[in-house]
Parts: structure tokens; sequence; C-alpha cells
């Protein structure tokens, strides 16, 4: 989110710590859903539905800080940018097995 803060003049967060609590906020729920829905033929469903939650948890959490400003659009392209990054990371998750759940 640092780099988009960069690239994108609709995303500007406040301070450090903003961005901090947002990703921390990011990586639980994106840990999560990983865990829950990524498998074998599930790439793209868990791809685009880790880019509509970060868009989401980007609109509405990155609003609540004072200082922080982030358009609608900014938190697309956000979504966008994370979601490229997240396509490469189950590519690899699941092409190494890393995936497959033992049972209990």
């Amino acid at each position: 989110m640092l780099v988009a803060s960069w690239l994108f003049p609709n995303v500007d967060f406040g301070s450090f710590y903003q961005l901090i609590v947002v990703g921390l906020i990011l990586a639980l729920v994106g840990v999560l859903m990983e865990y829950l829905l990524l498998r074998k033929g599930t790439l793209w469903i868990s791809t685009i539905l880790d880019f509509a939650v970060s868009v989401l948890i980007l609109y509405s959490i990155a609003n609540l800080f004072a200082g922080t400003t982030i358009t609608f659009t900014g938190a697309v392209l956000t979504g966008i940018l994370l979601g490229v990054i997240e396509y490469f990371t189950h590519l690899w998750l699941i092409k190494s097995g890393r995936t497959q759940k033992s049972p209990a």
C-alpha cells in the first residue's frame, strides 16, 4: 500500500502507522480467505474475491483515519495492484502444493 500511495494521487495516508494498520487488516483477512477458499481449481475465484474484499476494506477502513483520503477509484487501483500480487502468490501456493489441507 505504500507503493500505491506513491503511485496513485487519490491514495493518501496521513501517517505511516495507518498504512501498517490497514495492511495488517488486509493480511489477516487475506490469509483467512486463502485458508478457506484457495485450492486447485479456485485460483481465479480466490483472486477476484481478494480484489473485491481489498477494495471494500481499503475504502471503508482507510477513510476512518483522520488525515487519510482515499477515493473509490484509488481503492480500486490499489485493489488491482494487490490482486496482481495475489494472483502470483496463489499460483505459487497451488503449484507448490501448499494449499493441501491435512485430514483432521
